[in-house]
């Protein structure tokens, strides 16, 4: 007796099913919150901010609209860093973002502070503004402690200037500015893909990007920068 077409079906799906490991939700989140007090940044449900430390606790993070508008402080020393613990090895993380003018950009960087053997914890990291896209490889590359404390004391080698070269990719991608854009970004093994608006902007292969634990997002703003419906996900091992 043939097969039927129905049987057809269900072995394909059981395929599909096979070879692609369900992912699994670390995070989410809305911002459907208010603080109760607007002058202070109340963030919630286990984010951190660096504006103590670096914008003299001047209020950078605000909850308005179902949304995170992130505005770097003129005080402020650095960018805006609004940091969330995300632990996994091969992963993936979704947003709706918002860039106010041509001028702005958003980071999403991944982090280990339990890895000392580079600066602050930088892995890998993905910015985005409205002309295109880029994934650098930190962990090999500019945050690694070596290169990155000869950078500091401006000794760098031709040889770090050579290696930095391939630790880095970016692919033109116009965004339009003031209109909300959907963003995912998939980490697995040594390589991370990025999508915007449903269309693979492009992907980069890099020794870094494969570290065992990931164990923060960071999401880094120079400028400004609005964000909402974020999720984490785990993807197991098959």
């Amino acid at each position: 007796m043939k097969p039927t077409l129905s049987f057809f079906a269900m072995l394909a799906t059981s395929v599909t099913a096979f070879a692609a490991p369900k992912e699994i939700l670390l995070f989410e989140d809305q911002f459907e919150r208010n603080e109760s007090d607007d002058s202070k940044e109340e963030i919630g449900k286990g984010w951190k901010s660096n504006s103590a430390k670096r914008a003299k606790g001047n209020k950078q993070v605000d909850l308005k609209d179902g949304a995170m508008h992130i505005t770097f402080h003129p005080e402020a020393d650095h960018a805006v860093s609004v940091v969330h613990p995300a632990e996994f090895q091969d992963g993936k993380v979704t947003v709706k973002f918002m860039l106010p003018t041509e001028a702005d950009s958003l980071g999403l960087n991944f982090a280990d502070l339990k890895f000392k053997e580079v600066h602050a914890g930088h892995l890998c990291m993905v910015k985005i503004n409205p002309k295109s896209v880029q994934i650098n490889d930190m962990k090999t590359g500019m945050m690694n402690k070596e290169i990155y404390d000869a950078r500091k004391a401006k000794k760098s080698t031709p040889e770090h200037k050579a290696l930095l070269k391939n630790k880095t990719k970016r692919f033109p991608n116009p965004l339009e500015a003031g209109k909300w854009h959907s963003l995912s970004v998939l980490i697995m093994g040594d390589t991370m893909s990025v999508t915007i608006n449903e269309k693979e902007v492009g992907s980069f292969s890099s020794e870094g990007i494969a570290h065992p634990t990931k164990r923060l997002l960071r999401v880094a703003v120079p400028k400004k920068a609005i964000i909402d419906d974020l999720k984490i996900y785990a993807l197991p091992k098959s």
